[in-house]
């Protein structure tokens, strides 16, 4: 499908209701490609019920094709699950655990990479250590010296976000790549804030598995996603969430005439066998359309576009006393800039006051977090500035 907007160009979203919307972190509305997707689904299978199914079995072979070109990666290593959360579930359950392995995973990280492991870890009885809160202004050193002395400790996991959902701080994966692989670890990385709006290059960062959402920045809907894994780590993987498509061939009873139904067929070798059932339809033709505009115009165009917005959006906000908890370097920058309310506001009451003034934005953990997309043009800073001094204002502050 062809790109019918570029950066700054919202035709996209003709029915969007606000005059900036910066809540691609949280979820993206929803677009006139993603929008069609969905509605020639439901069209197909109106009229043609089953006879439809083949269809788009074969669509969500594209969409794994688009996955692997937006992480750098072999298609064939891609699991389509329904979120990022289900993905990193699936991988935790699937692991080879012994008693007493540890897993180090990172504070203020999203729950979605941390209550699947403290699962696991009371199921196979592991150890679960936390690293320190990432400071955005702090050394990158900091934080990489912390993983290292918990990696000489022995360390079988390490799960960590590419980008923290509450600051916008990338965390150096190359580096903390390079610590996990020397001290005998691996390493699961939530992509769910990075991918679409960060340049994300799984293989040349040697990373292990990987999970990931559609409907943050990659502009898709709720109940998709994908999981990524090395296919040295998937041949150690034990299907402790097989269903009955995670077979090789596992329709052909349905196809291939009397005495194909067999329960004796062999889990796939590849890391699909997670994709145990029937999947989501809508939601896997939305994300293929929704990837379209992200790969033509290219990520790496994408962060330069958001970076430049935030930049000036962030020189507004130091000239209103407000000091953000976006990093100073770009390339520990991503798509986030969050603020604490001034003058001991509250996130809440901020938040709704921008939202009447048509400018959308998210307050995770009593943060007020900005988060555009390449459809937010520069021209809408002024009008993002002028709500937040009238909203401050009316809150008394």
């Amino acid at each position: 499908m062809p790109v019918r907007n570029a950066l700054g160009d919202k035709s996209l979203l003709p029915d969007l209701k606000a005059d900036a919307y910066l809540s691609y972190a949280a979820i993206a509305p929803a677009t006139s490609h993603t929008r069609a997707a969905a509605n020639q689904v439901l069209a197909d299978y109106a009229e043609r019920g089953q006879v439809a199914f083949l269809r788009w079995a074969e669509q969500r072979e594209r969409l794994r094709g688009k996955l692997a070109r937006l992480l750098s990666v072999p298609e064939t290593q891609i699991a389509l699950t329904s979120s990022a959360t289900r993905g990193i579930t699936d991988l935790a359950l699937s692991l080879a655990w012994k008693p007493g392995d540890r897993v180090l995973l990172n504070l203020g990280d999203f729950p979605g990479n941390v209550s699947p492991w403290q699962n696991v870890a009371e199921l196979f009885s592991l150890e679960v250590r936390f690293l320190p809160k990432q400071d955005p202004h702090a050394a990158e050193g900091e934080f990489l010296a912390a993983l290292e002395a918990e990696l000489t400790q022995g360390v079988r996991l390490v799960a960590l976000s590419a980008v923290q959902f509450q600051s916008g701080l990338r965390t150096p994966l190359e580096a903390a790549s390079a610590l996990c692989h020397k001290y005998g670890a691996e390493l699961c990385v939530d992509a769910i804030q990075a991918a679409g709006i960060v340049p994300l290059d799984v293989q040349a960062l040697d990373l292990d598995y990987v999970a990931g959402g559609a409907h943050k920045w990659l502009m898709a809907l709720e109940g998709s996603g994908y999981l990524y894994a090395k296919p040295e780590r998937v041949a150690q993987l034990k299907p402790r969430t097989a269903g009955w498509l995670s077979h090789e061939d596992g329709v052909g009873f349905l196809s291939q005439g009397p005495g194909e139904l067999r329960y004796d067929r062999p889990i796939k070798s590849e890391i699909q066998f997670l994709e145990g059932s029937s999947s989501n339809v809508l939601g896997f033709a939305a994300l293929e359309a929704a990837l379209d505009p992200l790969l033509e115009i290219g990520v790496e165009a994408i962060f330069d576009h958001v970076d430049a917005y935030l930049v000036a959006l962030d020189a507004g906000l130091a000239e209103r006393g407000i000091r953000s908890l976006r990093a100073r370097e770009r390339h520990r920058r991503s798509g986030i800039l969050s603020f604490t309310p001034p003058r001991g506001l509250k996130a809440l009451d901020l938040v709704q006051a921008l939202r009447s003034h048509r400018v959308f934005a998210t307050m995770p953990d009593g943060l007020v977090r900005f988060a555009p997309h390449f459809p937010n043009s520069a021209d809408e800073i002024p009008r993002v500035l002028a709500a937040l001094d009238a909203s401050l204002s009316a809150l008394g502050a």
